[in-house]
């Protein structure tokens, strides 16, 4: 089974961020970067389903090249090569178009990634890629196990959870707990160098989207200290100035 796992490249969540240029650019200095949580998922799944059933894993990372160390770490965790779309990923149709050319010619039984990335949080590219490949899209994936030519998938659905039965190929956008991460070993690491990194140039696609500017979200404010005692005093600010109630 071959299977093509997509990672972005996204800040820590711990990191601080910052912008430039009249609020139009992230700030990367001193920035720590990492494959996106919801990718990571999707890797140690693609990875535990390629150790039972054997076949291939294919990380594929639209990005320029300072991405590099991230992709290297998903070939440190257990890809079996990588691809690099030379490009910023600018618009979720822009990086859908990239990995669905990308799918299109390596013919993969199964396409997986992150729900969303932890940037931007679109949520938008696996539907747009199953769109452009005429292939199903299911997310937010949960579970999910392959049988041959079948695959059976839990997702998570508005007040609970649903159930998919399905014929490979098809797309999958992917978060906890369809697998533990995964830590790169020392063994995985020193492999990781010598694994195949293709770079390739990206395909025509229009940008649909125009980015005007970034903000910070608003400070926190002071926390009220409210005595245990004074009941009457918490449900007022409860529901004059927190209007929660």
């Amino acid at each position: 089974m071959k299977i093509l796992v997509c990672i972005t490249h996204v800040p820590d969540t711990t990191s601080k961020i910052s912008f430039s240029d009249n609020n139009t650019k992230l700030n990367s200095a001193g920035v720590q970067f990492i494959i996106g949580p919801y990718d990571d998922y999707a890797l140690a799944r693609a990875v535990e389903l390629k150790e039972a059933s054997g076949g291939t894993v294919t990380a594929l990372n639209v990005g320029e090249a300072e991405t590099e160390p991230t992709i290297r770490k998903a070939l440190a965790i257990g890809a079996d090569d990588a691809i690099r779309i030379n490009a910023f990923p600018s618009d979720s149709f822009f990086v859908a178009k990239q990995i669905a050319e990308v799918a299109k010619e390596g013919n993969y039984d199964l396409i997986l990634m992150g729900r969303e990335s932890i940037d931007f949080n679109g949520g938008m590219v696996h539907g747009m890629v199953a769109e452009m490949l005429g292939l199903p899209a299911v997310s937010p994936v949960m579970k999910l196990d392959i049988n041959g030519n079948k695959a059976s998938a839990v997702r998570e659905i508005e007040g609970g959870k649903e159930t998919i039965e399905l014929d490979l190929p098809f797309v999958a956008g992917c978060q906890e707990p369809i697998a533990e991460w995964k830590i790169p070993n020392m063994r995985g690491i020193m492999s990781a160098r010598t694994k195949k990194l293709e770079v390739r140039e990206p395909v025509q696609a229009e940008n649909r989207t125009k980015l005007q500017n970034y903000e910070l979200p608003p400070a926190k404010g002071e926390v009220k200290m409210i005595s245990k005692d004074n009941i009457e005093e918490l449900v007022q600010l409860l529901k004059n100035e927190a209007k929660v109630i």
